[in-house]
Order: structure tokens, then C-alpha cells, then sequence
């Protein structure tokens, strides 16, 4: 079982506080204003999904690979196809919440336990980013859930956390590209959740380390430089958006935490403003250093060349302005231009928040 903890001690400097409670980013009062969302086109997007998916069976795999992989290549595909469970766990537990309809609790809790029963953790940040959704869809669900299945899932978040946690005590592969800020975002959803404080502190320590050496002074990312392409620092970015606002569910500012150039996660957000805007462009990959970037558009997969296009960056911009009320205005202005959408859980969050919220 879980260790409720009072007042923790995070930051190395300020020594700010927060409670260290069993939630990752979902707290109580969002859970409970969620079904004024039901009838939203978002609400009702996942709940038709959701009931949809009620019948699949869940096909968990102990090893999942697709991490410098093309189409074909090794366990790829069957991968992909395992994988597509995780999105639909987190549809299950939001239509749960939405609907209170005990048939998509109980979905969610048979999905859960399968995974956690089956998948052996493998620490490749890669293969394994797409697992915050399976943590989400167990924040929103843990109260409801069957003993067995949250017994399964807290060993699960734990091997996660204290996995990736110990891995960035050394210094693993890729530690300082995207690698590390998806290494960030698990341990950082897992650690929340588990509502462990030493595991949380432990996280920040690495989220700091990893501003200090990533984000430049001008407030791009070593992956901008390496790999040309804002679509690396879209990569970099969002994780380390979703475990800050994981940290800012609990009262704490990681996303404005600067590091000795003065830049932050929040500058890397105020460097891509003018692409988004459209005041400037990109040509993606032209000068990239990594030999699988060409690879990859040789075997047509076209976002890896041409210009970058504004709306790719709808779902950063939706965590931004969760995070930073002052990047709003950018992503109303960038939603009048595209049909893509930000992710239905961040849309959903938003408007459970009070008002005033950031």
C-alpha cells in the first residue's frame, strides 16, 4: 500500500512545499467536475470510443520495440498494434469519469491488470513514452479500482520510477537529448502517483539537471542542433511539459525553473512563438547528424522533411497554457487555422479546472 505524506521539502533552492498525495496530474476536485464535460464534442468523442472498445480484449505484450525501427523491421508492428491498448485504457477511465458507467471502470480495470501483469519494464524511454497514458488512465480510476489491480499497477509504477530514477544517477544512453526528458516524464507520473516524496525529489533533482545541460541560452535544445528539426524540439518538450504539470497538480513551478543561462522549459515555448506564428520557417531535417532521420523519409515517412507546419505544435501549446496562462492567446490563434486538436485527456483537463486556474 501507498504511504500518505505530509509536507515535503523539493526544491535545493527556495525549499518550496507541496503534499506528496497519490495523484499524478487528476486531483480530486478535477476528477469530480469532469462529467460536466459528458456532452462536450470532446466528452462525446471519448465516450464513442470507449464504448466502442468495450469488447476488444486486451493483447499485452511482455516486450514492446519500435525505437530505431522502420515499418517490418523486428517487433515493430506487432508493437504498434499492442500498444494501441494504452490510448484506450485512458478512453475507458475517461468515460468512466465522465459517465460514472460502472461497464468502463470495469474495462479499465481489465486492461490495466493485463498490462501490468504481462509487461516487463524495459527502461528504453522510447518504447516506453507512450505508458504515460496507462498511468493517466490509472490516476483517474485507482479508488475504484479492484485490490489486486492496484496492487499490480503500484509495483508497476514503482519498478517505472525507481527504474528510470536509477538509470539517471548514471549517465544512460542519450542522456542529454529527448531520451532523458522522456525518462523524466514516467518517473515523474509514476512518482506522483505512488505519492512517494523521496521518489519525486529525486525526479526534480534530474528535471533541473536536465534544463541545466538541454535548454541553451538561446532556448533551443540539443536536439534542434543535432537533428535540425522542430520536430525534436517538440519531443524534448512535452515531456517535460506533462511531469510539470504533474508537479504543478501537487503546488510547485518546475516549468518556470530556470537554470544558469536563465532559460527554462517556458523559453524553449517562447523561441518556437515566431514558427508558430508563421514569422518564420523551417526546413525540417535538411541538416540533421543522424543517419536514421533520412532513413526514415527514404521509406516515406514525410514528417521527417519539408517545412515545419504550425499545427503540429497544437497539443504543446495545450500543455504550455495549462502550465502558463500567457500562451493561450497563441494556441486560440493556432486552433482558428487547423482541424488537429490537442489530445482529448488535455482538453478534458482544462475545462474540469476552475476558473482562473493555470
Amino acid at each position: 500500500m501507498k504511504t500518505w505524506l505530509a509536507a515535503v521539502a523539493f526544491c535545493l533552492l527556495g525549499a518550496a512545499q507541496a503534499q506528496a498525495q497519490d495523484y499524478a496530474i487528476f486531483d480530486p476536485q478535477t476528477v469530480s467536475a469532469l462529467p460536466a464535460a459528458r456532452a462536450s464534442q470532446v466528452g462525446a468523442t471519448v465516450i464513442a470510443s470507449a464504448e466502442a472498445a468495450l469488447t476488444r480484449t486486451p493483447g499485452p505484450l511482455p516486450v514492446v520495440h519500435t525505437e530505431g525501427t522502420l515499418p517490418g523491421q523486428g517487433i515493430r508492428d506487432i508493437s504498434l498494434v499492442a500498444r494501441r491498448d494504452l490510448p484506450t485504457m485512458l478512453d475507458f477511465a475517461l468515460a468512466y469519469r465522465l459517465t460514472g458507467e460502472r461497464r468502463y471502470l470495469d474495462a479499465t480495470d481489465r486492461f490495466l491488470r493485463a498490462w501490468a501483469d504481462t509487461y516487463i519494464v524495459s527502461l528504453n524511454p522510447i518504447d516506453e513514452t507512450n505508458f504515460d497514458a496507462m498511468i493517466l488512465a490509472y490516476d483517474l480510476t485507482e479508488p475504484d479500482l479492484s485490490a489486486g489491480t492496484r496492487e499490480a499497477m503500484d509495483g508497476f509504477l514503482r519498478a517505472l520510477a525507481t527504474g528510470y530514477l536509477d538509470e539517471m544517477d548514471g549517465a544512460p544512453k542519450h542522456f542529454y537529448t529527448n531520451w532523458q526528458s522522456h525518462r523524466i516524464k514516467i518517473a515523474a507520473l509514476a512518482s506522483f502517483q505512488l505519492g512517494d516524496a523521496r521518489l519525486i525529489a529525486r525526479t526534480f533533482e534530474d528535471y533541473q539537471k536536465h534544463v541545466a545541460g538541454n535548454v541553451l541560452a538561446d532556448g533551443t535544445v540539443f536536439d534542434f542542433h543535432e537533428r535540425d528539426a522542430i520536430h525534436y524540439v517538440l519531443y524534448n518538450v512535452d515531456p517535460m511539459m506533462v511531469a510539470g504539470l504533474a508537479a504543478q497538480a501537487h503546488g510547485l513551478d518546475w516549468f518556470d525553473w530556470k537554470n544558469g543561462s536563465g532559460t527554462g522549459v517556458s523559453s524553449v515555448i517562447d523561441w518556437l512563438k515566431p514558427f508558430v506564428e508563421g514569422t518564420q520557417t523551417h526546413q525540417e531535417f535538411v541538416h540533421s547528424r543522424i543517419s536514421f532521420d533520412a532513413e526514415r523519409r527514404a521509406a516515406g515517412q514525410t514528417e521527417y522533411g519539408g517545412p515545419w507546419r504550425p499545427e503540429r505544435a497544437v497539443n504543446t501549446l495545450a500543455l504550455a497554457s495549462l502550465l502558463d496562462g500567457r500562451y493561450s492567446p497563441l494556441l486560440d490563434s493556432l486552433l482558428t487555422t487547423t482541424d488537429r486538436r490537442p489530445a482529448a485527456w488535455v482538453t478534458l483537463y482544462r475545462e474540469a479546472r476552475p476558473p482562473g486556474a493555470t
